[in-house]
């Protein structure tokens, strides 16, 4: 599903610049679920940003279900993300006077999909929220609000699913629920997972864990298969 090659990236100029990413390369293959882990500070959430499209490198290679980005325009990246990349954000990131059904089919409709509403109403009944079509965004707890926002990721059917801290501002229980959704949806439809979290329980529920630090990849998860066993575990008692 993804092919990172010598991933290079600085964010700022002159005094101000960082250098985020220091020759990353990684491999994820269909339907995995990975957790990236590490420090603040060490580059993960910019390594999410550029599996996702938004962040351009500087040099290296992306290559995304056989698309290679890094020779796109910045409307084509668009323009695949919008048919492949769901994304998940730890602040929802709704439009807060357009009602659930609204924000839900926002991606459709600017992709041109005929039935955009249906879709939406449908996803956001997969999600539990078929009695929440006509609220705001204010008038929805945090966890309705991330649950309207994983359906909205899900309406084009991607086959890649990225969240960045998805439970960050939820309490425990709430944060249970919602990651209890996300991967029973990955597993559901089948995608891809990439999933940035400082929560250990929420990183060993993926079938392999990346960790990052300094910019760089210092653990890609495919050691020892004992390691590898214990996340399947973790996945299955979580």
């Amino acid at each position: 599903m993804i092919e990172l090659k010598n991933a290079d990236l600085t964010l700022g100029q002159a005094a101000a610049s960082v250098h985020v990413l220091k020759g990353m390369s990684l491999s994820i293959g269909t339907g995995e679920s990975v957790g990236i882990v590490g420090p603040s500070g060490s580059g993960k959430s910019t390594l999410l940003m550029v599996l996702a499209g938004l962040e351009r490198l500087d040099s290296g290679e992306i290559t995304i279900a056989g698309t290679p980005l890094h020779g796109l325009s910045e409307d084509r990246v668009a323009e695949f993300r919008g048919r492949n990349i769901g994304i998940v954000f730890q602040s929802f990131h709704l439009i807060p006077n357009m009602t659930a059904l609204e924000n839900v089919a926002v991606p459709l409709e600017l992709a041109n999909v005929r039935n955009a509403f249906e879709i939406a109403r449908q996803e956001l009944v997969s999600v539990g929220l078929g009695e929440r079509l006509s609220h705001y965004p204010g008038q929805l707890s945090g966890g309705e609000q991330q649950r309207v926002a994983i359906a909205r990721s899900l309406a084009p059917s991607p086959k890649l699913l990225i969240a960045d801290e998805p439970t960050g501002n939820l309490d425990a229980e709430t944060g249970r629920q919602i990651a209890d959704l996300i991967f029973s949806k990955q597993a559901e439809r089948d995608m891809t997972l990439i999933l940035v979290t400082h929560d250990a329980s929420l990183a060993a529920r993926c079938s392999r864990q990346v960790r990052v630090r300094s910019g760089e990849i210092v653990d890609d998860g495919s050691g020892p298969m004992k390691d590898a066993g214990a996340h399947r575990s973790a996945v299955v008692t979580a």
